[in-house]
């Protein structure tokens, strides 16, 4: 069985304590590998090479052509490899072979896109008063500490890495203890085309102890952390220490908005697409929707015969449209959720269940789940349950579609439907959300910012957004004309 160990220095290690984590594969509950369980001494000796790279220069003072060639060389031995890296995604996290198939080449894209872009012009110049030339240029923050979920295992590790090693930094980078087996093979690749060591590093283990160090650490310049909302609260509060530059993506509970007029098979067909892809477990799942009232009973009925077809299975089974929920102990937070849904009052219309038959007993399968009748004081309303379950609300009118979609604490996502392309454009401007979509929902861009509103995260990854939160600007002031100020007397 496969032991995954840290990257630090330019070397595999074993953790510092001689401790491996079982990684399990949650379509039939099977020990797929051993990860290393690092602690916190392992983030300091991490952290501390990190740091001695930044300040020796070695990765940021190469030119950006010379660094552009090293992604580029990542994202050709990721394209080599996509087979290999797919099928492991799949054991590892569970969704179908493919869904991580469009990751691994999603995440050769970035690379290549983050490639391109760190040689192109950047930098200002301002008409000041003469005789001064000032400019502002973008360098490098430092020391990055990268954390990256389990849902996306090497997708959302590359939305980090690539736009951080383009800008100049160096990386400490915490993947997963859940979902780790893909960060191998991208550390193996880093290590293959011959990234400086030191440059960039990894750490496996706890969020507890790994991942809080890297946000407490004073030697840590920013943090980037995707994941859960009370984490990202967590790791604002650790980062006070030395105020270091933070980009959070964090939960959502997003509204999907279908009027009246909208075409009515695609808005089915978005419907099941923006909360069954990746089984739900997705911070811009679709996990509200909010339909119009004269529609509203046509829609579930037909929406509930399209979710009781949807084929739940091991993702290496070419059939399989869902897979399994990551572990046990998620399943059993959703299934814990659905219970919640019943007790406050909500009517239950589809699914509910952990399937057992097919020989999925020994996974973590739930059945695709619908609530109506919901009320927006609910919790399964208001919080994320990031798994399978689609609550359903209705509204009268534009106005109360809105006010319903904004009545949350978050402001990840948000879709809206209809063929009035007006209509759909004046409600989606006033939908609090940082990524939303007009007649479709879920497609995502290397080259458009990716982040939210309110507790659903700080700052923006992906596209030029991406890049310059890995980067400080830096104002520079040239005197055209040297001479004394004359300001004091001689």
């Amino acid at each position: 069985m496969k032991k995954l160990k840290m990257y630090i220095n330019g070397k595999w290690e074993d953790p510092s304590s001689g401790e491996f984590r079982d990684i399990i594969n949650p379509a039939n509950g099977e020990i797929i590998a051993k990860a290393a369980e690092g602690d916190i001494s392992d983030a300091k000796k991490a952290i501390a090479i990190a740091r001695e790279a930044f300040d020796s220069g070695i990765w940021s003072d190469l030119l950006a052509v010379e660094r552009a060639a090293f992604l580029y060389a990542i994202a050709d031995k990721l394209e080599e490899r996509a087979g290999e890296i797919s099928y492991l995604e799949t054991l590892d996290n569970g969704k179908p072979l493919h869904e991580t198939q469009f990751d691994v080449a999603d995440a050769v894209a970035c690379f290549r896109y983050y490639a391109g872009m760190v040689t192109k012009p950047d930098g200002v110049t301002y008409q000041v008063p003469d005789p001064m030339q000032a400019m502002v240029v973008r360098e490098p923050v430092g020391v990055c500490g990268l954390i990256v979920p389990w849902n996306f295992p090497l997708l959302m590790s590359v939305w980090k890495i690539a736009p951080a090693l383009a800008a100049g930094n160096t990386v400490v980078f915490k993947p997963s203890e859940v979902t780790p087996v893909t960060a191998q093979c991208l550390f193996e690749i880093i290590e293959e085309v011959g990234i400086p060591a030191g440059v960039i590093n990894m750490v496996m283990g706890a969020g507890k102890t790994v991942g809080n160090e890297i946000a407490e650490s004073l030697d840590v310049d920013k943090v980037s952390f995707t994941g859960g909302t009370a984490t990202g609260r967590h790791i604002m509060k650790a980062a006070t220490g030395n105020i270091k530059k933070i980009s959070l993506e964090l939960g959502g509970k997003s509204p999907n908005i279908i009027f009246a007029d909208a075409d009515f098979e695609a808005a089915i067909d978005y419907a099941l697409f923006g909360i069954y892809s990746g089984a739900g477990q997705v911070c811009s799942a679709g996990s509200r929707l909010l339909l119009e009232e004269s529609i509203h009973d046509q829609f579930i009925e037909e929406l509930v015969k399209r979710a009781q077809k949807i084929k739940v299975g091991p993702g290496h089974d070419d059939e399989t449209e869902m897979g399994p929920l990551v572990s046990k102990g998620h399943m059993e937070k959703v299934l814990s959720y659905i219970e919640i849904g019943k007790q406050e009052g909500a009517k239950l219309v589809c699914g509910g269940s952990q399937i057992m038959e097919d020989g999925m007993g020994a996974g973590y399968f739930v059945e695709p789940t619908i609530f109506i009748n919901t009320t927006p004081d609910m919790r399964i309303v208001r919080e994320e349950i990031f798994g399978p379950v689609l609550v359903v609300q209705k509204f009268k009118d534009e106005e109360e579609a809105v006010r319903l979609a904004n009545d949350t604490d978050y402001g990840l996502a948000a879709g809206v439907f209809s063929q009035d392309g007006a209509k759909a454009l004046r409600v989606i401007k006033k939908i609090r959300a940082g990524i939303t979509w007009i007649n479709c929902y879920h497609p995502t861009y290397n080259e458009a910012p990716w982040g939210g509103y309110k507790q659903s995260g700080i700052g923006r990854g992906l596209g030029t957004f991406g890049y310059e939160e890995f980067t400080e600007v830096k104002q520079i002031n040239i005197n055209l004309e040297v001479q004394p100020t004359g300001w004091f007397a001689k």
